[in-house]
């Protein structure tokens, strides 16, 4: 069974279910993190949608470098956790299934290409606090627990 958070299953909700992958991206006792302005204002774990046929692995590294800049390396998966929210970038309700993985930034290569997102660095505390969301939030506490 995958854990759930957020916004709870409405059964007269219709959602388009969506696999993506995020990076939990450790250097030092700071996080990188991506401050997304619109269309909600939030940091987020970077990641985001894995493609039709794309590989979990090869969307999490376009993923981070569009939302961040930088070049990865993957260590390991963490693991998953669902939520069911809207999507206003893409005007649907989603069943997001969020798989979690850890990763080393290896260099930056310029900003971020994803319009109105900023790498940021933050400690892991407000990460913890500040991540827009609870599972994003369970993932990085537990991983520093």
């Amino acid at each position: 069974m995958i854990r759930r958070f957020g916004e709870p299953f409405e059964a007269d909700q219709k959602y388009r279910l969506r696999h993506g992958v995020y990076a939990i991206l450790p250097r030092k006792n700071a996080l990188l993190v991506t401050h997304q302005a619109e269309p909600l204002n939030e940091f987020q774990l970077p990641g985001g949608g894995i493609d039709p046929g794309e590989s979990p692995l090869t969307a999490l590294h376009r993923e981070v470098f569009e939302e961040t800049g930088w070049r990865i390396a993957p260590r390991r998966k963490l693991g998953v956790f669902r939520r069911f929210t809207f999507m206003p970038d893409y005007d649907f309700w989603a069943e997001k299934i969020c798989h979690i993985y850890l990763a080393q930034p290896v260099r930056p290569h310029g900003p971020p290409s994803e319009p109105g997102h900023t790498a940021t660095w933050m400690g892991v505390e407000d990460a913890v606090s500040l991540l827009g969301n609870a599972g994003d939030r369970h993932f990085v506490q537990s991983f520093f627990a």
